[in-house]
């Protein structure tokens, strides 16, 4: 799934007219965060530009992000008088910590893709001649994994931010014992003591 980060027009009007921007966050924004997160799949961000504002957000909302070098990321909140949403002040101090997230919102600082790759932000940055391929593979190699486990294991991670740790092996416990009467596990036992690669049926 490729997601296009746009620079959050939604926030530009004319001066001196007065609008509720909650209004777009509460119909579009908040239902959208929520339902990428609640997917049972992994949602993959391919990465080719700039992410400014609540698409920046956008692009954090999803599991595993490639970008290309020449790619950046800014807030943009600060210039326009407003604060991060779309879930930018829970996303960014989980993935790199309240001091990193507190100057990328407060100082409104561009932030390039191989910087954000090593602080942790995404997953990969790579070349941009390298990006077309390297995407592609990511894609083929996840549409042939154990698609149930992957959700549950997307899951489980993002259940993590709020959990204690009973509760999270209580979580285990549960996703483990029903992965455990799947198809694709008896297939991964299999193809394990066969020496092959394992074929999933996502069932």
């Amino acid at each position: 799934m490729q997601l296009r980060a746009g620079r959050g027009q939604h926030y530009a009007e004319p001066a001196g007219r007065q609008r509720d921007l909650g209004a777009a966050l509460e119909r579009y924004y908040k239902p959208l965060m929520l339902r990428l997160r609640a997917l049972p799949v992994p949602v993959v961000c391919l990465m080719n530009g700039l992410a400014v504002g609540v698409g920046a957000t956008l692009v954090l909302a999803c599991d595993i992000v490639i970008a290309t070098r020449s790619a950046y990321f800014m807030q943009g909140f600060s210039r326009l008088g407003l604060m991060p949403d779309g879930g930018a002040t829970q996303f960014l101090p989980q993935r790199i910590g309240t001091a990193r997230a507190l100057g990328l919102c407060l100082l409104n600082e561009r932030l390039d893709a191989e910087q954000a790759a090593n602080w942790g932000l995404i997953w990969r940055c790579v070349d941009d001649a390298q990006f077309e391929a390297t995407s592609q593979a990511l894609v083929q190699q996840l549409a042939g994994s154990a698609t149930r486990a992957l959700g549950l294991t997307k899951a489980a991670i993002h259940a993590a931010a709020h959990n204690d740790l009973a509760r999270q092996l209580d979580l285990e416990t549960e996703g483990q014992r029903a992965l455990g009467h799947t198809d694709d596990y008896r297939e991964g036992v299999s193809a394990f003591r066969e020496k092959r690669s394992p074929v999933f049926r996502g069932h």
